[in-house]
């Protein structure tokens, strides 16, 4: 499963609004085709990202709502909680 909803955002669209999405995005964001085809196909299970304002431009290229490109939710621990278990 990829960890960005990049993929199935696209495949919503018509076949040749696809192929120019595959060419406009990457210049929309400043990157190169190879860079955006690197960013499709992150993998959950990896360590790598998109970096955040790239990923500010892509929720906003799919007018999507903060946080609605990932393809999971995040777990972790509040502030709270970290500063309750930091010990010196």
């Amino acid at each position: 499963m990829y960890k960005y909803r990049i993929n199935d955002l696209l495949s919503e669209l018509p076949m040749k609004d696809y192929r120019k999405a595959l060419k406009i995005i990457p210049k929309a964001l400043g990157i190169s085709p190879n860079t955006f085809s690197n960013y499709r196909n992150i993998r959950i299970s990896e360590e790598r990202d998109i970096p955040y304002q790239k990923a500010l431009l892509l929720e906003k290229i799919f007018e999507l709502k903060p946080g609605e490109l990932l393809n999971f939710q995040p777990e972790y621990k509040s502030i709270k909680q970290l500063l309750k278990e930091y010990k010196e």
